[in-house]
């Protein structure tokens, strides 16, 4: 995960022969310093899957996408709701709920729950690897539930302390929104979905896009620690950064 939180979200996905991008949130010095981070460059990426058309997921996506002419791929309800550059390339549409292949990496996309015109998550296969990606989304139906198991590593929004949401900055209107089921995970919904649904299977379990103002990294690591604790589960979590990539993630 190169970037997590409300200013801009992107990370990496990559086998021997297949570089994907997962959404653009970063501007390409930004992107292209954080994966230099990692030993890894633009230039070398395959393709971009794109989440949805929210600003902290796509603001760099339009220059990227002249700039690399790499295959983008996007739900096609979402592909009109962005402003392309002049040089795009022709872009890879698919229903939601659709599979499809990138290079050695198997895609399958399923809807999630968010304002968004027609918002996605994520699972990828590799040989025997799944990883799961599901942020942004209000609440966890059972058919986000079904695609998020069997995963080895699990992305997971865990967005908002209530009590911090309730008396934070936001306006009212704002908060209501993030509050409400097309709005963000919080941290009791991270919580209980541990405690009840989460099925135990990732050797990893990595916890993102925190708000700057209405959580803090602690919270969330003590909320998903009693979790998994009351399962007897030692799953190792990381929360992921905003400021910075987490670790590289081998499997």
């Amino acid at each position: 995960m190169l970037a997590s939180g409300s200013s801009g979200n992107c990370s990496l996905l990559a086998t021997d022969r297949t570089r994907i991008l997962v959404d653009a949130g970063l501007g390409l010095k930004a992107l292209a310093r954080r994966l230099d981070s990692i030993g890894e460059q633009p230039d070398t990426l395959n393709a971009i899957v794109v989440t949805h058309e929210h600003t902290d997921h796509v603001a760099g996506l339009a220059r990227l996408a002249s700039r690399l002419r790499v295959p983008i791929y996007i739900s096609k309800l979402t592909a009109p709701a962005i402003v392309w550059n002049p040089g795009t390339p022709p872009l890879e549409c698919f229903q939601a709920g659709a599979g499809f292949s990138i290079g050695d990496i198997e895609v399958q996309s399923f809807s999630i729950p968010h304002d968004a015109i027609d918002p996605v998550g994520f699972c990828f296969h590799a040989g025997e690897v799944k990883i799961a990606v599901a942020t942004d989304l209000g609440y966890l139906t059972e058919s986000v539930k079904f695609h998020l198991r069997r995963s080895d590593l699990l992305l997971l929004e865990s967005n908002h302390d209530l009590e911090m949401l309730k008396v934070g900055p936001y306006p009212w209107s704002v908060k209501q929104r993030v509050m409400s089921r097309v709005g963000h995970l919080s941290n009791d919904m991270m919580g209980d979905f541990l405690l009840h649904d989460f099925d135990g299977c990732p050797s990893r379990l990595v916890l993102g896009h925190l708000s700057e103002n209405n959580n803090h990294p602690e919270i969330v690591r003590l909320v998903a620690t009693q979790a998994l604790e009351q399962r007897g589960l030692r799953t190792p979590l990381e929360i992921a950064s905003q400021s910075h990539p987490t670790e590289v993630f081998e499997f």
